[in-house]
């Protein structure tokens, strides 16, 4: 498996090779040559299959550079029940990631229950073990930086935290997580972690992390690499979540199924795309956003349109409060039909500020091909969904889920199941929780008083240059 640049002008290499670098060369972004394809019989093998050996199914399908028994080994060892231990009442950790049914034929995916609550751990915990073998076995360091607006960064450092040849420095906008997600990564002692908060939004730590990864010298100097959504293994194994929530919601694979995900920066329901591209029976994406609606607005217009910082709203779902969606020039890539000169003239105009209008293009003309559908939620519509899922079922859900569950609602088709990817648990989110039910969220024993543990941050501006100036600090 070769892996190619969206923007065309990078050489295509192996899994390993683009496993540390985040970002190509060129500024793009790394997708398979062509997307592997699952059959009829396989879907039927897979059916039935525990977490981890679906996932060893699709790791292999993308991954031809690791043996086969340690790439079980690295699967193996990341999605145990140990590891996804923080399940509701009365679930099997065992199932790594369980089925909740709200009603015949909507059920949320339970995808929260690893280390830090929120579904990044999905992805990151096997990144972690990935980083780790890969690093050994070329006898190399890294120096992982990242943006986060919320829970990236928690599920990163938790990942990385003690790994032996890895230094993880996060960025995050100032004052705009919730206490909890503060709480869990700056109460971290670790001497190979290193959490910096930005004056500014979550685009703003997400731009300085472009712009160091396309600084070619800084980065190969200083050995930067990247565990954002940027970073293709990511995607990858987000991949198999689809898969397994689609056997859990259906009994025969003859059924289609129906997908609502919430959605800041499009890696999470890029990860639906591609399954769905590689054979998965989904009928429909339907991708949630909150008060930052550029991407519903291009689904509904075909004009994507980021926001500058000053334009993006702070919300009480965080971690969507992003206005440049980075995994969003993925999707855009298959939609021109792979033609990287498109997409270079697309983000030419991005990269400069600006945007671009599909409107009255081929383009446009083919967005129904990927079955993708949108829709908003604003701070009133979590509140009363958060309420009334509570009242009719007796589940507490975050402020995320709550953005997917109405946009769901909205988007139902009979006889279609529908699928809600759960984000994060409530606790993260206690304020709003407290907001909406007038009661605190249940937590984990072992999470108890995290807002209490001594916290470790560095304050900076919105600076490149600050933040190159820490990392040649520490490295």
């Amino acid at each position: 498996m070769k892996y190619i640049s969206t923007r065309g002008e990078a050489p295509a290499q192996s899994f390993c090779d683009i496993l540390l670098g985040g970002l190509a060369p060129d500024g793009g972004l790394y997708l398979p040559g062509i997307y592997p394809q699952v059959g009829a019989a396989e879907l039927a093998e897979w059916r039935g299959l525990p977490y981890h050996a679906l996932a060893l199914k699709i790791l292999q399908k993308f991954v031809d550079d690791i043996p086969a028994c340690d790439l079980k080994m690295l699967a193996d060892r990341t999605y145990s029940a140990n590891v996804y231990r923080h399940c509701r009442p009365g679930r099997d950790a065992g199932d790594i990631t369980p089925l909740t049914t709200l009603e015949p034929g909507f059920h949320l995916l339970e995808l929260s229950n690893g280390p830090t609550l929120a579904f990044k751990d999905m992805a990151m915990q096997l990144l972690g073990h990935l980083f780790e073998y890969v690093l050994e076995k070329r006898g190399e360091t890294i120096n992982i930086l990242g943006a986060t607006s919320g829970d990236t960064g928690s599920a990163a450092e938790y990942a990385m935290r003690g790994k032996h040849r890895v230094k993880v420095f996060m960025l995050s906008p100032e004052g705009k997580m919730s206490a909890f997600q503060r709480a869990q990564m700056f109460s971290l002692q670790e001497p190979n972690i290193f959490n910096i908060a930005v004056r500014g939004m979550f685009d703003d730590a997400q731009d300085i992390v472009k712009a160091v990864s396309n600084d070619a010298e800084f980065k190969a100097r200083y050995r930067i690499g990247a565990v954002n959504s940027i970073n293709w293994a990511r995607v990858m194994a987000q991949v198999v979540y689809y898969f397994k929530g689609y056997f859990a919601a259906t009994s025969s694979n003859d059924q289609e199924v129906a997908f609502c995900v919430p959605s800041g920066n499009f890696g999470n329901i890029c990860a639906g795309h591609i399954a769905r591209m590689m054979g998965l029976p989904i009928a429909r994406l339907v991708l949630a956003t909150n008060e930052n609606d550029v991407l519903d607005e291009f689904f509904r217009t075909g004009i994507y349109r980021p926001r500058a910082t000053a334009e993006t709203q702070v919300t009480s779902s965080p971690s969507m409060d992003i206005s440049k969606a980075s995994n969003f020039e993925r999707f855009i890539f298959d939609l021109v039909g792979r033609d990287a000169g498109k997409v270079r003239d697309l983000w030419r105009a991005v990269d400069a500020g600006g945007s671009f209008d599909l409107r009255g293009t081929p383009y446009f003309s083919a967005l129904p091909d990927y079955a993708f559908a949108s829709g908003r939620s604003l701070h009133a519509d979590r509140i009363a969904t958060i309420r009334d899922v509570w009242n009719r079922h007796q589940v507490m859900i975050d402020t995320h889920t709550a953005d997917g569950v109405k946009v769901a609602r909205e988007h139902r088709e009979p006889g279609l199941p529908m699928i809600v990817l759960e984000t994060a648990q409530p606790v993260k989110f206690t304020e709003t929780i407290r907001e909406a039910l007038g009661r605190e969220p249940m937590r984990p024993k072992e999470l108890e008083g995290i807002e209490g543990l001594p916290q470790r941050v560095e304050v900076v501006d919105a600076a490149v240059d600050q933040v190159k100036a820490i990392i040649a600090r520490h490295c």
